[in-house]
């Protein structure tokens, strides 16, 4: 899944809702449920996610919602080894990129 959002510092809950096409609810329900997640707080308490985060988030919402793994599945395979199912998840992105840019290139044909 490719997740299109502006490079920034800081990116607010509602934009990170709209870039993985879910509802901020589910944002903090992961927040609360990831340990992983840790975004800073303003003075308001609105909650301002990182890269890192977002990053992490792109991890979360493979394991879930595209793989279908459940919540303790996707907790349990982040604690095993999560540089090893990053790095997977990254090259799997890294793959997908590339099929569609050959698509592209077939159909132009």
């Amino acid at each position: 899944m490719h997740i299109d959002l502006p490079e920034k510092r800081y990116y607010k809950i509602g934009e990170v809702a709209k870039a993985f096409a879910v509802n901020t609810s589910l944002i903090r329900f992961w927040e609360k449920e990831f340990d992983i997640i840790k975004p800073k707080k303003n003075a308001k308490g609105n909650r301002l996610f990182t890269a890192e985060d977002i990053k992490n988030f792109k991890l979360i919402f493979n394991l879930v919602k595209e793989r279908g793994f459940t919540l303790e599945g996707a907790k349990q395979k982040l604690k095993q080894n999560p540089e090893a199912t990053f790095h997977n998840h990254e090259l799997i992105t890294k793959l997908e990129f590339v099929k569609a840019e050959l698509v592209k290139i077939k159909n132009q044909l």
